[in-house]
């Protein structure tokens, strides 16, 4: 029995032994400073001495540290060795780096097609080496590289470089640097092949960057990779340059949703931008070298396509103090027929809002920039003082420009049947609008940097059957900026104004009301507008808010937040006074999004010294 309780503890104790750290040779560096003190350092870390004999181990640091002051140009460095302990633990390295190598001749040139290429020329004025200047190994291995990456992204695919040596002559203190690039012919976009798409190929074609016969342009691929992906059309999308039968150099499957890929900015980059990351995968060179000799300088493309599922539904439960616990439901349908049209339904549960909506989206000529939208929707509200039951359709013209911005271009009917204080009415409005608004963000789980711009007009008229007169315009805008990485802003305006001789016929869903999580924080959810003699809330014509938010991060995904927020709904511009609220909070980055917790003091409430609020998502 006890040689069976033994034998296991011997094994663990063994193991243990086995996977005990080793430990790194400690060495000290003098006579040196900056760059090449650094090098030498990272040359001998994690150098372990029990690995050597004594004799092995003075060889072995000797060569580390004159590999690491040769990157710099010194190549006959006088080195000095002091080891500590019989069985070195550390080593004190004394360095006299000796004469500079520099360069005395200097030959970099491209040639072929790629000569005259702006973005060849970028390189090659950017090296900072030049004649008469201190050797440094690392521009001349990075420029190397730089123009073989260059060649395969724009197409060069035959370069080849005539000279690429360098001599180091250390007795003379000289080096010369050669590396000559021919480039070749330039290859050009081939025909296009799609397989496995569910959409009609013009209208792939039609969000195509570029066009067959134009120079060929790596970055321009991945563009086009991105656009098929924010239609949420496909599932899975690769892009494959037809080289040779067998090889391809290819853009990987990607997933549908395009911000899994990049960071949301509001629009497709420009195909002038070069990816930041490797676009081709790891069989690139082979294919591209195995070219020269083709006579063809065309390159097809093959685009296959797995198409998203048809139904796609998505479920969500929170809570803010706002509405208090709240549910939504998504159904998605990506695509409907093979024109690419799309339909989307919403459905929001809360204590005192209900929504359903719909949307039916017929892309256009540019399908991610241009289409037709058919909005319809139906909501309940009983909340404070109003009670509102209200259908809606509207049908918009939307443009999406370079610049980021949208316009969008509609007409709008809503019948609403409300009462709103001691008020009650049903009325039929029919109305045109127009809006410009634009979202930009980085990283959009809780961004570092962003803003959200809104304005809109709408006009009515009961010379086309509305039961009200009225101009509406209202302005909303956020921003986001960090100052570091540990202190982060937040600011907030929004404006709204309605001209009325009807007031009485405008309900609450144009009316403005102030206060909440996203408005006024100290005060209840719409609790601030005009009120009648009984202190019932009316809503008012028009409204002022702002805010500004200080975050500095504690640690890790935490954050402390102080705010000030400013604002009123009322009827005769400018109010004489405006409700101030003010507090401190703290976010959360949690897995789900921002989770947001504050503490409010009102100003201007005399019956409340405090409130409390909660909420869970992100600031856009």
């Amino acid at each position: 029995m006890g040689h069976r309780i033994l034998a296991p503890l011997g094994v663990a104790a063994l193991s243990s032994c086995l996977t005990l750290p080793t430990l790194a040779l400690e060495a000290r560096v003098e006579g040196l400073t900056g760059a090449p003190e650094d090098n030498v350092s990272n040359y001998l870390e994690g150098l372990d001495a029990t690995q050597y004999s004594r004799s092995r181990l003075e060889g072995e640091v000797r060569r580390r540290t004159g590999e690491a002051l040769r990157v710099y140009g010194y190549y006959e460095p006088d080195i000095v060795l002091e080891f500590v302990g019989e069985k070195p633990d550390s080593v004190n390295v004394t360095i006299d780096p000796g004469p500079r190598v520099k360069i005395s001749a200097l030959d970099i040139q491209v040639r072929g097609e790629a000569e005259n290429d702006s973005a060849f020329r970028d390189v090659l004025d950017a090296f900072p080496l030049a004649e008469g200047d201190p050797l440094r190994h690392a521009p001349y291995d990075r420029l190397r590289n730089q123009l073989s990456s260059l060649s395969l992204e724009r197409g060069y695919f035959d370069s080849i470089f005539l000279e690429r040596r360098m001599e180091v002559r250390p007795w003379k203190q000289s080096a010369r640097l050669y590396l000559i690039l021919d480039s070749g012919d330039r290859y050009r976009f081939g025909e296009i092949d799609y397989h496995g798409s569910q959409i009609d190929e013009a209208r792939l074609r039609q969000m195509l960057p570029f066009s067959p016969g134009e120079p060929y342009l790596a970055a321009q691929l991945a563009e086009y990779n991105q656009r098929l992906s924010q239609s949420e059309w496909f599932s899975s999308i690769a892009i494959r340059p037809r080289l040779r039968e067998e090889e391809t150099l290819a853009l990987s499957s990607s997933p549908s949703h395009w911000w899994e890929q990049v960071e949301r900015q509001g629009s497709v980059p420009s195909p002038s931008v070069q990816p930041t990351g490797p676009v081709i995968d790891a069989t690139a060179l082979n294919s591209a070298l195995s070219l020269r000799g083709r006579r063809s300088l065309d390159v097809p493309l093959d685009v296959n396509l797995v198409p998203a599922d048809r139904h796609q539904f998505e479920t969500g439960i929170g809570y803010a103090t706002d509405v208090g616990p709240r549910l939504r439901f998504s159904w998605h349908r990506p695509w409907l027929n093979s024109a690419g049209h799309s339909l989307n339904h919403d459905l929001f549960l809360a204590a005192p809002d209900q929504r359903l909506t719909g949307e039916y989206i017929m892309p256009l000529e540019d399908p991610l920039r241009d289409s037709y939208r058919l909005q319809y929707g139906f909501r309940q509200r009983d909340n404070e003082d109003t009670q509102s039951m209200e259908a809606s359709v509207e049908l918009a013209r939307r443009w999406q420009f370079d610049n980021d911005w949208v316009q969008s271009l509609y007409l709008r009917s809503t019948f609403e049947d409300f009462t709103q204080a001691d008020e009650s009415a049903q009325v039929f409005l029919l109305y045109p609008g127009i809006s410009w608004s634009r979202i930009r963000t980085r990283n959009p789980r809780f961004p570092t940097w962003g803003d959200r711009q809104r304005l809109a007009f709408e006009y009515s008229n009961r010379a086309w059957g509305s039961d009200a007169n009225f101009f509406r315009t209202t302005l909303d805008s956020q921003w986001i900026r960090m100052l570091g990485s540990n202190t982060r802003f937040v600011g907030r305006i929004g404006l709204g104004a309605i001209s009325t001789e009807d007031f009485d016929k405008i309900p609450p869903s144009l009316r403005f009301f102030a206060g909440g999580d996203r408005s006024v924080r100290g005060y209840s959810y719409e609790s601030l507008a005009p009120r009648d003699e009984e202190g019932d809330l009316l809503g008012g014509q028009q409204l002022f808010t702002t805010s500004l938010e200080v975050q500095r991060r504690v640690t890790g995904d935490w954050w402390g937040a102080a705010f000030v927020d400013v604002g009123d709904a009322f009827n005769d511009w400018w109010p004489s006074e405006l409700n101030t609220g003010a507090g401190l909070g703290v976010r959360w980055i949690s897995p789900v999004g921002p989770i947001r917790f504050d503490i409010a003091h009102p100003f201007d409430d005399e019956e409340k010294s405090w409130r409390i609020h909660f909420a869970i998502g992100p600031e856009f």
